[in-house]
């Protein structure tokens, strides 16, 4: 595995060599030309005076270059592998662990100190101290540290106090697994990496600038970058995503494990305040609210997004109001945000740290299976020095004992020499030391002839055996801890969250994001011009014919007479050809707008029809839609945006022979293909001309329509609620509180009243119950009620002034309370089905009560579960879209309710109760469905 690593690295640092490599030849090679060319033109001067020399540089370039860049890689931008710190940052570490007493240092001093391992002056380093200070995990700060959210800089060196927490103090220090090296004034030793036993690089981030290369790690979350490491060593996968002090949503598609080419996009977190205000909670990685506000502001001032003003109430947490106009939208202003500011941002990561004192691209999981692989190592490490500290302890304990127990110090009362001395004791000791698990050196001997005789006098043999005992019960922990070194190791990393991981908890929401198209959330407010006679069209023709409000990101799309067709972007003035027949905003992509269209191929070719999408194309390119042929003429053109398919009449000119000079084509027989195709043929005669007969449905699939309540307006877009999906036939229906009802077709350029209090999919077999107070006669109706007609906006209440309605409901089996103003009266229920049948819209309805109506509340309507014929037709507009030429059924529900107003089931529907008015609604539409069989000419609804 360690082969195939090193192989990659390098693989990846060979680009970078290389590339060092090549710019040092070219300075070279230019070198020695501009050299060759000074000495050319002063050819005639140097041989006058021969006192002049000429010292070539290429070596100094050569070997300068790459002695800085080597050195600013290695000594100062990027990262190690190995502790996940630049030098200064390792230097400020390691100056702080040299001052740490428990107590607060001043960030000066800390400086200071520092200065005395790093080679640079004290702003880089108070700097660097406060950026680790900001991540929160090293440093325990106290005072004006700044605010990573709103940007605000710090306090001065000398006002602000910091120390080591307590979690670097765990894990960042250990001199005993610590290699030194000489500082660059060899006055003092520091660490070449510090022993950080955890991810640090991951859970902090880093980036910098080289020379010839840079790096750009992003921070994880703490708690997951552990889990991470606990799966590794028990031999699971995983995957570790970016976590962001500052919050926001994220979308890690692309991360691509933090290598060259992946890609993250992260956003604010928006959310709606109320109709006319945005708030900011959470902004994204690498800003601040002082430059998202900048970003929204000259978006506003460029005119590609409408705000009134925005208020920055950001203290501890994020908070900025963005206030908008009336009549904008604000689902559709947050799409802009993200659109056009700094709400959202794309970060491209570049995992490049030093390993072996050179550069490397590894990958964010390569980066924590080295961490934990190194996390592992030294604390095997640390327990094999811990158990050779414990070994040595049992070791001299044992000595003692016996040098003691057995009295041997007085074997040395006789001695007069240091040699004689050694030898007593040695010689004392040899009876009693076979269960030692060494032997026994001079210095262990010296150590015993330090004893003092206080001790020797107050020496408890049962101390000094539980002491060894206690020894030996830690040796064989710390043992058990070896022979189990990955399950000691999962423990310390659980050891890690349980102590260290409260609060931690992630920020950054991981989200998929939706790609935005810029021009359908773009502020239009310029307004776009064309002049037909002198084939010009932009936003500054002001006395032409307008054509539509548009942006400057928009493309226009132009067709002509001659049959071509260009799309240009939206400029004051373009000059795109005369016989302009049709202009307008270019939606790239759009499947549903489609183009209808007749020509004639050449002079005297056939005609052909064809219908056809413009999805994309090359932007100022002239594109022919018939066959390119000398003389093509275009009979008939069309553009329809909801697929719409008309039906057209062909006039030919008069023939010998040619009876039949005139008949109908319908374009809903023709497939939607693209625009090159050359069509379906019609006939070879000559064409007189050809004209449109009448409109059609669409013959695409249903589309889904939202309803944006802000700004009163249907869209396509996913704003605001969804209304449903909606086929050519399909209908919404709206009412309002003055009592007009309809059922038109949805157009996404419908506008509506402000008393509206309906709008939802129009099911024709569903019954309107009302309750309203009638003006002229002083009392209070129920009706209950269908659509008869479409398209035609109706009253269904009583037309005299001050007639009101009270409430409407478009539920199956709808429920009502009514309170009456007189406080002695009761409240009474209404159960609108039992209480009238299903009349006309003009009917008046069935008198409640002459009394005071204070209020009517709507209950939870009773259960229903509709009929299989009123199933079927809810259904039947997805069933026919599968076969575009069958034809659908007239609704069903629409004249079999006539025909119980004036049979014999309007008296058992008047006088049952549920079941029987649910039994005599089914049978009527059975009999409906029956004489429909029959009928060979259906009309198409859906």
């Amino acid at each position: 595995m360690s082969e195939e690593i090193e192989e990659t690295n390098q693989q990846e640092n060979k680009p970078i060599n290389e590339s060092v490599n090549e710019s040092v030849n070219e300075l070279n090679e230019l070198n020695e030309q501009e050299l060759n060319n000074s000495i050319d033109s002063q050819e005639n001067q140097e041989n006058q005076e021969n006192t002049e020399t000429i010292t070539k540089v290429t070596g100094m370039y050569k070997e300068w270059f790459l002695d800085y860049a080597s050195y600013v890689i290695l000594e100062r931008a990027v990262p190690s592998l190995e502790d996940g710190l630049k030098p200064v940052q390792r230097r400020i570490m390691h100056s702080m662990k040299d001052l740490d007493d428990g107590r607060y240092n001043k960030v000066a001093n800390i400086v200071g100190h520092t200065m005395q391992y790093h080679p640079h002056g004290d702003a880089s380093i108070a700097d660097a101290m406060v950026q680790i200070g900001q991540k929160e995990l090293l440093i325990d700060m106290q005072g004006n540290w700044g605010n990573i959210l709103t940007g605000d800089r710090a306090a001065a060196s000398r006002y602000i106090e910091a120390r080591l927490s307590k979690f670097a103090l765990d894990v960042v220090f250990n001199p005993k697994t610590t290699q030194w090296k000489q500082s660059y004034d060899g006055r003092r030793k520091e660490p070449i990496d510090l022993p950080v036993k955890f991810p640090l690089l991951l859970a902090q981030g880093a980036e910098g600038i080289a020379v010839g290369l840079s790096t750009k790690i992003v921070p994880h979350n703490f708690n997951e970058l552990i889990a991470a490491s606990i799966k590794y060593l028990r031999g699971r996968s995983f995957t570790i995503y970016p976590d962001f002090l500052t919050g926001g949503i994220a979308d890690f598609t692309n991360y691509n494990d933090g290598k060259r080419g992946g890609k993250i996009r992260v956003r604010a977190k928006i959310s709606q305040l109320d109709k006319k205000t945005l708030v900011i909670t959470e902004i994204p990685f690498g800003t601040t609210t002082t430059s998202l506000i900048d970003s929204i502001l000259k978006a506003n001032e460029k005119g590609k997004i409408k705000i009134r003003k925005i208020e920055d109430n950001t203290a501890a947490d994020v908070e900025i109001l963005v206030h908008l106009p009336v009549g904008i939208s604000p689902d559709k202003t947050i799409d802009a945000l993200y659109a056009f500011t700094n709400c959202e941002n794309a970060i491209s990561p570049l995992a490049c740290t030093i390993q072996d004192n050179k550069p490397v691209f590894v990958g964010v999981s390569e980066m924590l299976k080295h961490s934990t692989d190194l996390t592992v190592k030294l604390l095997k490490s640390e327990l094999e020095i811990q158990l050779h500290e414990l070994e040595e302890q049992w070791h001299f304990a044992s000595l003692e004992r016996i040098f003691i127990e057995n009295r041997i110090y007085r074997d040395i009362e006789e001695q007069e020499t240091w040699q004689g001395v050694i030898k007593a004791i040695d010689t004392g000791l040899k009876p009693h030391i076979q269960h030692l698990k060494r032997d026994i050196t001079s210095e262990d001997i010296a150590r015993l002839t330090e004893i003092r005789i206080k001790k020797i006098s107050k020496f408890d043999i049962d101390k000094a055996k539980q002491y060894i005992e206690g020894l030996e019960a830690k040796i064989a922990e710390v043992t058990h801890h070896l022979e189990n070194l990955i399950t000691f190791a999962i423990n310390y990393f659980k050891g890690l969250k349980t102590k260290y991981g409260k609060g931690k908890e992630r920020k950054t929401e991981i989200r998929i994001f939706d790609d935005i198209v810029a021009t359908k959330v773009v502020m239009r407010n310029t307004k776009l011009y064309v002049n037909r006679t002198e084939g010009f069209v932009g936003t500054s023709l002001k006395k032409d014919e307008y054509v539509d409000d548009c942006a400057d990101i928009d493309d226009i799309i132009i067709f002509k007479g001659n049959g071509t067709m260009m799309v240009t972007k939206v400029a004051p003035k373009t000059f795109v050809g005369k016989d302009i027949i049709h202009i307008a905003i270019f939606k790239k992509k759009d499947k549903r707008t489609v183009y209808n269209m007749i020509y004639r191929d050449g002079t005297r070719g056939a005609s052909y029809m064809k219908r056809f999408n413009v999805l994309s194309v090359t932007r100022d390119k002239e594109y022919d839609l018939t066959t390119g042929v000398k003389g093509s003429k275009l009979w008939y053109f069309s553009v329809n945006p909801n697929g719409e398919a008309e039906t057209v009449t062909i006039n030919l000119r008069p023939v010998a022979g040619i009876t039949k000079l005139k008949w109908d084509v319908d374009f809903a027989e023709l497939a939607i293909k693209g625009r090159a195709i050359r069509g379906n043929q019609i006939t070879k005669l000559g064409i007189r001309k050809v004209e449109f007969k009448s409109a059609g449905v669409s013959t695409l699939k249903p589309r889904k329509i939202w309803f944006d309540d802000t700004v009163q307006r249907l869209n396509v877009d996913d704003r605001g609620e969804l209304l449903g999906e909606f086929s050519a036939e399909d209908k919404i229906l709206i009412a309002t509180q003055s009592g007009k009802i309809k059922a038109i077709s949805p157009s996404l350029s419908t506008r509506f009243d402000n008393d509206m209090i309906i709008l939802e999919k129009w099911q024709p077999q569903k019954p309107i119950s009302a309750i309203y107070f009638d003006a002229e006669k002083e009392r209070y109706y129920v009706k209950r009620f269908l659509i008869e007609t479409v398209d035609k906006e109706e009253i269904f209440i009583s037309e005299a002034e001050k007639s009101k309605l009270e409430i409407i409901s478009t539920e199956y089996r709808p429920m009502a309370e009514v309170v009456f103003s007189k406080r002695s009266l009761e409240n009474i229920t209404v159960n609108f089905e039992d209480f009238i049948a299903i009349k006309g819209i003009k009917a008046q309805g069935n008198q409640l009560t002459i009394d005071k109506i204070r209020t009517v509340n709507l209950l939870e309507s009773l259960p229903y579960e509709p009929s299989l014929e009123e199933s079927n037709l809810e259904n039947n507009s997805e069933n026919n879209q599968e076969d575009k030429n069958k034809k659908d059924v007239l609704p069903l529900a629409i004249e079999p309710i006539q025909r119980i107003e004036q049979t014999e089931p309007t008296k058992e529907f008047l006088s049952s109760k549920e079941d029987k008015a649910k039994k005599a609604l089914e049978r009527a539409l059975q009999k409906k469905n029956k004489n429909t069989k029959d009928n060979e000419s259906q009309t198409a609804l859906f």
